[in-house]
């Protein structure tokens, strides 16, 4: 049962439900249909006239159906063709009303029913339009069948209809109206709940100064590569950098200009670091580096050409240029070992590279 209705309505989620309308709106048709035949039946409708209706009415909706399905109705701007198939629905059942006779009032359900498709989906401005179209069309429709068929339609009756009609339908277009602009209000709670979530990931996430992940996301990130590389048998190197002499930045230049140098301090290093590999805030001018895939030797070689980068880099503030160096330790991930324990190597590799004069790579054993 399942194959068969992915065979019928497709596996896309968005297709499904377009399909499944569709495929309902062919249903209630079809209902109609069975419903004229049995006005054929009691002898308040001719039978030839009804076989061709029918005829029509089914295949115009497979049609849609058949359109929607293939994806053909992709290329118009309404992809669901709600609003071309409500006008057919409507002139459909226009063509019935001039042919039951008696039983015309059979009619004005099905109308609704039509209508009420468009509640959901169709604008305002489309639901005017196709409520401006069925009431001139069954006001043509009555006085039509009122001039031809004075005894089957008597002119007094038709009125009667007509004015019905001309309440009935514009109160349904009202209808879609206060309901497109609940829907529209709940898009937009809906979009401004989901920016309010994403700033909430990103608060919660990032360091607000480098726009770099922080330390309690990127312990999360160094856990998650540690156990996809127990499963793959992949390497993975950390490295602790930190900023050399930073507070002395701060204390002749204020803190102010030392935010300054933090930000491009991080913009050189995420220009020299790979797409794979991830920096992170650790906290105050130290980084954590996680080099993805790779061992400690040409993981150092990447280093050193980091450290050599922000070596070289002089930031404006003001009339001065303001420089940093980076000390730097780093371990290889050795198999058994917890991120923890790789990291506090990395740590103490970044002593012996303090403690041996700064400015300088250090790998740990």
């Amino acid at each position: 049962m399942s194959r068969l209705l992915d065979v019928l309505l497709s596996t896309d989620s968005t297709q499904r439900v377009r399909l499944a309308q569709a495929g309902l709106a062919l249903l209630l048709l079809a209902a109609g249909v069975a419903a004229m035949h049995y006005f054929v039946w009691i002898g308040a409708a001719p039978l030839l006239p009804v076989l061709w209706w029918s005829g029509i009415t089914l295949t115009g909706m497979v049609l849609f159906f058949v359109l929607v399905r293939t994806g053909y109705s992709r290329r118009f701007a309404e992809p669901s063709l709600t609003v071309p198939q409500m006008l057919f629905a409507l002139a459909s059942a226009a063509v019935a009303y001039s042919l039951l006779g008696a039983g015309r009032g059979a009619v004005f359900p099905m109308v609704m029913v039509i209508l009420m498709f468009g509640l959901f989906i169709a604008s305002p401005r489309q639901m005017r339009w196709v409520s401006l179209y069925a009431v001139l069309l069954f006001g043509a429709t009555m006085a039509a069948s009122a001039w031809w068929q004075p005894q089957r339609y008597p002119a007094d009756i038709e009125i009667g209809h007509f004015l019905l009609v001309l309440v009935m339908i514009p109160g349904v277009s009202m209808l879609a109206a206060r309901l497109s602009r609940m829907r529209y209000r709940a898009r937009l709670q809906r979009a401004e709940l989901a920016q309010a979530l994403s700033r909430l990931r990103e608060h919660t996430t990032r360091d607000e100064l480098t726009g770099l992940i922080n330390r309690r996301h990127m312990q999360n990130v160094m856990e998650q590569e540690r156990q996809r590389c127990v499963r793959s048998g992949q390497i993975f190197c950390l490295a602790m950098l930190d900023a050399d002499a930073f507070k002395a930045v701060n204390e002749a230049h204020g803190y102010a200009a030392g935010d300054v140098v933090l930000r491009a301090l991080t913009q050189e290093m995420l220009r020299h670091v790979r797409v794979s590999d991830v920096l992170a805030r650790w906290g105050g001018a130290s980084f954590v580096l996680m080099m993805s895939d790779t061992r400690a030797a040409l993981a150092r070689g990447g280093l050193e050409r980091l450290h050599q980068r922000v070596g070289a880099l002089r930031i404006l503030h003001g009339s001065e240029a303001v420089g940093v160096t980076l000390s730097a330790g780093m371990a290889e991930h050795h198999a058994g070992e917890s991120v923890a324990q790789t990291l506090e190597r990395a740590e103490r590799a970044l002593h012996d590279a303090k403690a041996q004069g700064r400015d300088r790579v250090v790998v740990a054993a």
